[in-house]
């Protein structure tokens, strides 16, 4: 009990990392959605009740970057906006699904193709189940509620802080604690390494297995578009690969309860089982005709550690172990995202102890008139310029996620003489916490390089791909904890670096 209690809390705390971002951009879509766009405008960006409705909300989704917890406050304003059920839902699939820093990911570490297909049978999924809902249930929606015109000047910007700080501590909060208590429960039952030959090419169950995981699971689409990439490169199973992208990146038990609860037992079930027979079938579908050629099907993954439980039995100094995987586990942008969601929530709870009634929002809309010589920017187009500035900000931030291939050669050089010493130093751990982020530098050259329009040549790509297979080597060399076939996969993977630098050439 203890090492699956200690388990649940490493996984969560995790999870909470990882979602910081994508939650304080969740909240401030939502925030621009009630305070600028207002539900007109709301109601109009997504297409109304047109036949427009569901492309303009997988288009809208896949440029905004948020996961499928920080999808929820957006879908909580799309509704009281008066969209229908359909659009919500096409909304809160494709938005966690797809964003620009992940599909270029997978574009440039998978196959182009492969990647495509995965965006099309995606969106067809998505665009039918919410065609069959809307027709299922008509009338899915509630009237729009009201708003005042948002003042403009230091009103409107305090307006949108305020709604922002209120959307982090509103109902949705329950939906996002319900996904992370899924995320415990799915590590508190899950052993170490259970996961690891669940996607075997060969394996016909593999898609279900994945369907059963996926669900419970909470996957951020970085994450997933690395799990997917890994499993093209090690051969596992793609149907596997496509029904872990559907169901576990855009779908938690967070967004399923909210469904239920805001459109009842028998809509739910109707949609969860058609989004799971769909995903499945497709899946199966495209197993094989995407299975990549040439590529020797490895007889277990990784991939899908991160959704067991990481302690073995018998394992001692849990609390501590636990602090230091959670904290290892996160990105300095993790972390201070983390810390400013914190302050948020904080803010949006003590306002909605000191404020129930929300008086500081209504003191903030009642605006002074504006002087002659003020220039009046219409609240609809100070949020398309807020919409359009965080769309510009996931393209920039591809930029600083993948840095210089001579940077990344860098920060490579001195990871590969901390592997080096620890591999001969039997320095287990170390060793187990460097290689990932030595094979994520590996992943971020090839992507670098192709942002940059100096994609890497085939010889490179040959050299980059030998040194990543020497660091798996390594790896299960640490795992095993065998001191002569580390040295030996050590030398192996400093000979390998060695050559991948040379063919880089200089700096």
């Amino acid at each position: 009990m203890e090492t699956a209690w200690w388990g649940a809390v490493v996984r969560i705390g995790q999870a909470l990392l990882a979602c910081g971002p994508t939650l304080l951009v969740g909240w401030l879509i939502a925030a621009l959605m009630e305070r600028l766009l207002g539900r007109e405008g709301t109601f109009k960006l997504f297409g109304g009740h047109s036949w427009r409705q569901l492309p303009q909300a997988w288009l809208i989704g896949m440029l905004l970057p948020v996961c499928s917890l920080g999808v929820i406050p957006v879908l909580r304003q799309m509704r009281k906006s008066g969209l229908s059920g359909g659009t919500i839902l096409a909304f809160g699939m494709t938005a966690p699904l797809f964003n620009p820093i992940s599909v270029l990911y997978g574009l440039t570490l998978s196959d182009p193709f492969a990647i495509f297909v995965f965006c099309i049978a995606t969106l067809t999924i998505v665009t039918l189940l919410g065609t069959l809902w809307d027709a299922l249930f008509p009338r899915n929606w509630i009237d729009p509620e009201p708003l005042p015109p948002t003042p403009y000047g230091v009103r409107r910007i305090g307006a949108v802080a305020v709604s922002m700080a209120r959307q982090s501590a509103d109902s949705s909060l329950v939906y996002v604690l319900l996904a992370l208590v899924g995320v415990g429960v799915l590590a508190a039952v899950l052993p170490p390494g259970v996961l690891q030959k669940a996607a075997n090419q060969n394996d016909s169950l593999a898609p279900l297995t994945m369907a059963a995981v996926a669900t419970m699971a909470y996957v951020t689409p970085m994450v997933a578009i690395v799990q997917v990439a890994s499993m093209f490169q090690h051969g596992n199973s793609i149907g596997a690969a496509f029904v872990l992208l559907v169901l576990g990146t855009g779908v938690n038990l967070g967004l399923l309860a909210w469904v239920g609860r805001h459109y009842g037992l028998r809509p739910l079930l109707v949609w969860a089982g058609l989004l799971g027979g769909l995903a499945i079938a497709a899946g199966y579908l495209i197993d094989r005709p995407l299975s990549p050629e040439g590529v020797q099907p490895a007889d277990h993954t990784h991939a899908f550690d991160m959704y067991c439980n990481p302690f073995l039995q018998g394992a001692t100094n849990l609390a501590a172990d636990s602090r230091r995987m959670i904290l290892e586990s996160a990105a300095p942008y993790d972390l201070v995202a983390s810390m400013m969601a914190a302050i948020i929530l904080c803010a949006g709870g003590l306002l909605r102890w000191i404020d129930p009634k929300d008086r500081i929002t209504e003191r903030l809309m009642q605006g002074a008139a504006p002087l002659a010589r003020d220039v009046i920017l219409p609240p609809r187009v100070v949020a398309a310029a807020a919409l359009a500035g965080l769309v510009l900000a996931s393209i920039g931030g591809c930029y600083l996620y993948y840095p210089p291939v001579a940077e990344i050669r860098k920060e490579m050089v001195a990871i590969n003489a901390e592997i080096f010493a620890a591999a001969n130093s039997k320095e287990w751990e170390t060793i187990e916490f460097w290689v990932p982020q030595q094979e994520d530098w590996a992943h971020k050259l090839r992507v670098s390089s192709r942002m940059r329009w100096k994609p890497l040549s085939d010889l490179q790509l040959q050299r980059v791909d030998a040194f990543q297979s020497s660091l798996e080597d390594l790896e299960h060399a640490a795992e095993d904890r065998d001191i002569q076939e580390a040295r030996d996969a050590s030398r192996k993977m400093a000979a390998a670096f060695t050559a991948m630098r040379e063919s880089l050439g200089s700096p």
